[in-house]
């Protein structure tokens, strides 16, 4: 990067917990300022990932702001921008690549527009698919209100309803646009010098609205500009099934409107918001509670019905069911049975038929031994139990073996295919990224590789120029390019020409060990990285709050003699009730002094640590028994640290 004084450029990115794609982004600004003068801020809003670490050590020429809290995204930037030298300022978010003459295009336009007062770019998601906030309208009150009731997305090339888009307008023609992406934001300094900073009124999302009328209304033009290209990974798509995402950017929405419009629009236009939130917010509730439990109670109905069926069986034989059995028996056999379903993982992705085998076999036992302590006018058949348990291991398999053939996806029986690679970069990085995928436990069916240049090195393929080919003929399942053999544009040329339904991509960065990539717009991106998330885990999940919760349990009912053991009795008391309440864990991580520095799944806070009952004093020892405690998790462990460092359950 240059150093000189006189900045053409200043790039600033807000960092927050995204550290494998900050070194991403920095790595394609770093080539792109290669010819360009500018000078890069990276403030990092209070992150407990590493962020800060990694630039202070890889990238020492940038200007870090470490902030003791999060600070939105608004007051960091404006921390940045106070300082900057650039006649440019350029805010980028930290999950971006940008092309190696990114740079120096925006800027040639900017310098041969004068008008202009802030310039955004096409961006493309992380499987080359044009992103349509790169270009927005103004969010009057019916713009605002097409896109809350989905109008803009009934009719998106409408110049009366896909107005928030800008859907009419092409991706591929420069264009007079009301509003620019957060996500890539250039700006004049003389515009934000006469115009203001962001308003810090604006904690996330609306700020990059704001800011961009008020350089419309400062008499600049903002344009959009698709003669280069960035990859955003976490496009906007992201964030809407998220339901603090509708209150938090449609509450943003209120404050523009209270901010910009007359007091009478700005009255309707937070009348429509708010009716958004509640209706956008509802129905993203409703839709997820649909979703998970609609598979569930039609399994229980049909278990249920299927049971009361069968009794029809006996009644034709001349065998009477007493009317308890009907009216509570039946239900409470079906709901056991399900309950063993649900905790030994049958309803987890993927679907797995030994597992409802494990959970019936289970609620059976349970229900045989209940059985036994029930009245004897209660106790009428264990054959009708144990025929109903067939019926009920049978339902499921023919109920999955149908989803299986009729749906697929995420109920399909078959085992996850193994993949299919293309590295595309030289020698040394093909073998480096083969080991990545080695050690991250990816299973390999293929792995090809394919040269960056023309010309085809010893043991490839073919070269870049053949990438379409080599991943139709060897039916390709993922592309992984090394950052350090391919420019970002040749990258992003090839996301965009290579069909992304058929093949995922990752991109490698130098002296790295993790790969990042997203599998669709609907992910933030995908990581291929040391695999420590055992413990996060669905199935992993279940087992530790079951242990936490039994354990807890047997430890609360023993109290009376427990307590003889410890000296803070009120805590120890406390921490059970805690850990039955679900806000700690028994074993959770040590993190001591240290805890910025890991890369671990989150957990609860535990009262035991892994490090418990044993002589350890060496930070990096310490570092890694975290490590190992993630990666390797299972109950035994948790049993085993419980059983050597019990006395320590009084823990504050």
């Amino acid at each position: 990067m240059n150093t000189v004084s006189g900045y053409k450029i200043s790039v600033i990115i807000v960092n927050y917990n995204v550290e494998f794609f900050l070194e991403q982004c920095l790595n394609s600004v770093r080539k792109a300022l290669e010819h360009v003068s500018g000078e890069v801020f990276v403030v990092d809003n209070n992150s407990i990932d590493g962020s800060v670490e990694m630039v202070r050590r890889k990238f020492p020429e940038v200007h870090l702001i470490a902030n003791k809290d999060n600070v939105g995204f608004s007051r960091a930037n404006n921390q940045a921008i106070r300082t900057s030298k650039g006649e440019y300022v350029l805010l980028l978010n930290p999950d971006t690549v940008v092309e190696e003459d990114t740079f120096i295009k925006v800027i040639r336009f900017m310098d041969e527009h004068p008008d202009a007062g802030g310039l955004g770019v096409r961006m493309l998601d992380g499987k080359g698919k044009f992103l349509p906030e790169s270009k927005r309208g103004l969010p009057t009150p019916m713009v605002a209100f097409s896109k809350i009731f989905g109008l803009s997305r009934l009719f998106p090339r409408s110049k009366y309803f896909g107005r928030y888009h800008l859907g009419y307008l092409s991706e591929f023609e420069t264009h007079e646009i009301d509003i620019l992406s957060g996500a890539f934001m250039l700006m004049r300094k003389e515009t934000l010098d006469k115009v203001g900073l962001l308003d810090e009124a604006f904690f996330m999302y609306g700020e990059d609205i704001d800011l961009s009328y008020r350089i419309q209304k400062g008499g600049y033009k903002n344009y959009y500009f698709p003669e280069t290209r960035i990859i955003h990974y976490k496009g906007e798509s992201t964030k809407k099934s998220s339901v603090n995402y509708v209150f938090v950017f449609y509450r943003a929405m209120v404050i523009f409107a209270k901010k910009h419009f007359s007091q009478k629009n700005a009255s309707i236009f937070s009348f429509l918001i708010n009716l958004a939130i509640y209706f956008r917010a509802s129905l993203a509730i409703l839709s997820r509670f649909i979703k998970r439990i609609t598979l569930p109670v039609i399994d229980l109905l049909l278990i249920t019905g299927g049971m009361f069926a069968m009794t029809n069986y006996w009644k034709i034989n001349g065998i009477e069911f007493p009317p308890e059995v009907i009216t509570y028996s039946i239900p409470l056999y079906a709901l056991t049975w399900m309950a063993g379903v649900l905790f030994s993982g049958g309803y987890d992705q993927p679907v797995k038929l030994k597992q409802f085998v494990t959970g019936i076999l289970s609620g059976l036992i349970i229900i045989l031994i209940l059985y036994g302590l029930l009245p004897k006018s209660w106790q009428f058949s264990r054959l009708f139990i144990l025929a109903s348990a067939t019926w009920t291991i049978g339902y499921f398999f023919l109920s999955r073996l149908y989803l299986h053939f009729a749906i697929g996806k995420r109920f399909s029986l078959t085992p996850t295919r193994n993949k299919r690679f293309v590295i595309v970069g030289k020698k040394d990085e093909f073998d480096r990224i083969s080991r990545i995928l080695k050690e991250t436990g990816t299973k390999v069916e293929l792995l090809e590789m394919v040269s960056p240049g023309d010309e085809k090195e010893n043991g490839a393929t073919g070269t870049i120029n053949q990438l379409d080919q080599v991943v139709h003929i060897h039916n390709i399942s993922e592309i992984i390019f090394s950052a350090r053999d391919n420019t970002a544009g040749a990258i992003i040329s090839w996301m965009s020409a290579i069909p992304s339904s058929k093949v995922d991509f990752k991109i490698a960065q130098p002296e790295t060990m993790f790969l990042i990539g997203s599998n669709s717009i609907e992910t933030a991106g995908d990581l291929y990285v040391l695999n420590i998330n055992a413990i996060s885990r669905q199935e992993k999940i279940r087992a530790k709050r079951i242990f936490d919760i039994s354990l807890s349990i047997l430890f609360l009912l023993a109290s009376p003699i427990l307590l003889l053991f410890y000296r803070e009795k009120n805590n120890f008391l406390r921490n059970m009730v805690r850990i039955l309440a679900g806000s700690k864990t028994f074993v959770g991580y040590y993190l001591g002094n240290n805890d910025s520095k890991q890369n671990l799944p989150r957990i609860r806070k535990g009262i035991l640590t892994p490090i418990d009952g044993l002589p350890l004093n060496e930070p990096s020892i310490i570092d890694k028994m975290n490590l190992i405690y993630a990666r390797d998790y299972a109950i035994r462990k948790d049993l085993s640290i419980v059983s050597k460092a019990w006395r320590h359950l009084d823990r504050y």
